[in-house]
């Protein structure tokens, strides 16, 4: 049996990112990376991505790299989103890719849960069109709730 990917792990847990059919270019700890394809049935009245669309987008590619980050915490934490907050800053069109990387260290974190405590941590990600422009930027802070 093999181990799911963390975009498998993502689409099997997250219906919404399995309907929006995001493409997982890269899920590390360091970093994750995904693009949402260029479909009309989720464009906006300007003909490009809906903000639902790209907010979706943006809070999946977080879910990523903590999944990735702290996955060996499963057994013992259940990561969940505290807050988001995003900021559209110019007009997204086509295909668009989130970048998302860690506020904190993950050894911090995980130090901070062995110690009996319920870490927070900011994710911060970037949308950018295929030209590189920045069209949106949101964080996410993340907590890992400790299993009682």
């Amino acid at each position: 049996m093999t181990t799911p990917t963390i975009g498998q792990m993502l689409d099997s847990t997250v219906p919404m990112a399995h309907t929006l059919k995001l493409e997982y270019l890269e899920t590390t700890p360091e970093r994750a990376v995904l693009r949402l394809p260029d479909q009309p049935a989720y464009h906006n009245h300007v003909g490009g991505p809906h903000a639902g669309a790209m907010f979706t987008l943006a809070e999946s590619a977080s879910g990523c790299i903590v999944l990735a980050a702290f996955g060996e915490q499963l057994s013992r934490a259940v990561p969940l989103a505290v807050n988001a907050e995003i900021a559209y800053k110019k007009l997204a069109m086509g295909v668009v890719t989130a970048t998302a990387v860690l506020g904190r260290p993950a050894a911090e974190v995980v130090a901070e849960l062995d110690a009996g405590g319920r870490p927070e941590f900011p994710v911060t990600v970037e949308i950018t069109r295929a030209d590189g422009a920045v069209t949106g930027v949101m964080t996410v802070t993340w907590t890992l709730r400790p299993n009682s």
